[in-house]
């Protein structure tokens, strides 16, 4: 139901229409690190935007090929919530990063791991840190708090094949940043690293629209 608030004066009415699903409308943000135009990354990451859209959600593609984002020089210049000192894309992405709800690393296998594009897009988050007086074990300062998935795509489909990237993951993401875990989606067997993308002969795309659309149930 939608509720409705009346202002009544001079022969006039205000008729303000609050849309309560708003408030329930969550902001997702896809980082996309890397891969080929239209390739099999490419397209997991469309189709689960498109289950968070038909969800009420809104969600916005950010590609690290088409932004160039340096890794961090280990400087401390931005320690404690100051600018980083490099002049690239990733400080126009801040404002986006701080008002996501949910941040979705999404990234092709690159030799067992994820991309480096995506690994330099990571490291720049240190900029966001805050002074913590009083941090857990094994951290030294405190991030925003998010949500993140993780989006993978690969032509290998072995039982280790993801390995060294969920370990990467739950490590940095999860257990030091201290983001919360939604799932991840490991696409292997996407073809022949020398051919086209196959990533459609799969069920893989049905999955990222359905891991898109249960992300934020309503």
């Amino acid at each position: 139901m939608i509720p409705y608030i009346y202002i009544t004066g001079l022969k006039t009415i205000v008729l303000l229409c609050i849309i309560t699903e708003e408030a329930d409308m969550k902001k997702v943000l896809v980082i996309q690190g890397g891969g080929r135009v239209n390739g099999n990354t490419a397209q997991l990451v469309d189709y689960f935007v498109k289950g968070v859209e038909e969800n009420g959600h809104l969600a916005e593609i950010i590609s690290l090929t088409r932004n160039v984002v340096r890794g961090c020089l280990g400087c401390n210049a931005c320690r404690y919530g100051k600018p980083c000192i490099q002049k690239d894309a990733f400080n126009d992405m801040i404002p986006r990063i701080k008002v996501a709800d949910c941040l979705v690393f999404a990234s092709p296998l690159y030799f067992w791991t994820i991309s480096s594009q995506l690994k330099a897009f990571i490291e720049r988050f240190y900029c966001l840190a805050e002074e913590d007086s009083n941090p857990p074990l094994g951290r030294y300062e405190k991030y925003p708090v998010k949500d993140c998935a993780l989006l993978m795509t690969s032509a290998d489909e072995f039982f280790w094949t993801f390995e060294q990237a969920v370990s990467y993951y739950q490590f940095a993401l999860v257990n030091y940043i201290g983001f919360h875990d939604m799932g991840m989606l490991l696409a292997g067997g996407c073809g022949d690293t020398n051919g086209k993308p196959q990533i459609d002969k799969t069920p893989h795309l049905q999955e990222a629209y359905e891991f898109g659309k249960k992300l934020y149930p309503k």
